[in-house]
């Protein structure tokens, strides 16, 4: 019986049914990727300047355009009035500091490369009191390039084993405004004296800026508008921590050895979250209602990550792919109640079999 010589690859080995086969795998993996991305850029070339980025920056301005009534309320004797300039505030610094902040470090507020840095800069240290370099790198670098990667993207950062579960789902967060510039201080190690003195000028220029304000302004004393700017920084601090957790911990961890591909990685080891009528204006919809979106997609503002949810929801579910979602409230009695497997012990790693 004649034998049959195998093909030999560039690299010199065997190339049987089996490696085809997987070649096959692999192309149609990337093809998956490769079709989704056609239909959303198919969406995006249609939309309008106003659905790519006009939306989410009114929300923005509208942010900052609040700041002078709230300033002004803070000052009145009535307490009805000052409560709602509290609240004005708090509302408009996690709109800024969280929305604004995020997006810039996408570079989704401007499609000029030079605008993208100075709003990075500006709504990360000046308004966010952190150093846009270590920001863009832990966020976009890390965390969306390796996306529940052990030891690399696993949102071990949010992990505080030493804390009780109570502590850390609902008083720890409310130190998230003194903690904020404090890491912020640590993350300025190894970069250049300009870098480093930038951050420190932009952070103390946001702080005492405000600080200013409320003395001048509103006419608080020294504690009272200290005071004032810690409960406004703290207002969303725990649905802030909370989501940062909810979207990726508990969910499907991979090896850095053995990742799979983008589509499957981004579909297993993230979740969205239901529209929320509060969290979606003040933190915008990528970090809510369409973080698989997001995590596929991360150079979309928010408004269209919002625009191609039914494109991606409806591809992956007819592609049999996972589109994963759960509630605030089953998220939080989730980690409430596993908070030790979850957050203190350390997570099993996932193997796709036949998808790696």
């Amino acid at each position: 019986m004649k034998n049959i010589p195998e093909k030999r690859s560039e690299s010199g080995g065997l190339r049987g049914p089996a490696a085809r086969d997987d070649e096959c795998a692999d192309a149609e993996r990337e093809t998956l990727m490769m079709e989704l991305s056609r239909l959303v850029q198919e969406s995006v070339r249609a939309s309008s300047w106003w659905e790519r980025r006009g939306v989410d920056c009114t929300i923005l301005t509208a942010a900052f355009i609040s700041l002078p009534a709230g300033f002004l309320l803070l000052g009145s004797s009535q307490m009805m009035y000052f409560l709602l300039g509290l609240l004005m505030m708090g509302v408009a610094h996690a709109v800024i500091t969280v929305k604004g902040t995020h997006l810039a470090s996408h570079g989704a507020l401007s499609e000029s490369p030079a605008w993208a840095r100075f709003w990075a800069v500006f709504f990360i240290e000046v308004c966010g009191s952190f150093s846009a370099r270590a920001g863009v790198q832990a966020h976009v670098k890390m965390h969306h390039a390796h996306t529940n990667v052990i030891g690399l993207g696993d949102s071990s950062t949010w992990k505080m084993p030493f804390l009780p579960r109570s502590v850390y789902l609902f008083i720890a967060p409310l130190a998230v405004p003194i903690i904020t510039p404090i890491v912020a201080v640590g993350q300025l190690k190894g970069q250049s004296p300009l870098q480093i003195m930038r951050t420190v000028v932009c952070v103390c220029l946001g702080f005492f800026s405000q600080y200013y304000l409320l003395r001048c302004v509103s006419g608080l004393s020294c504690s009272s508008a200290l005071l004032v700017m810690l409960l406004c920084r703290a207002m969303f601090s725990l649905p802030y921590i909370h989501v940062n957790i909810f979207q990726h911990i508990g969910l499907p961890m991979f090896s850095a050895t053995s990742r799979p591909k983008r589509i499957y990685q981004m579909t297993h080891g993230v979740l969205n979250l239901p529209r929320n009528p509060v969290l979606d204006w003040t933190f915008g919809h990528s970090l809510i209602s369409c973080h698989v979106e997001h995590h596929l997609f991360p150079f979309l503002s928010d408004n269209m990550c919002l625009k191609v949810k039914p494109i991606v929801s409806q591809f992956l579910k007819e592609k049999k792919l996972p589109y994963q979602e759960d509630s605030y409230v089953s998220r939080l009695r989730l980690f409430f109640h596993k908070y030790q497997e979850l957050m203190v012990f350390a997570p099993p790693i996932t193997d796709l079999v036949g998808v790696q």
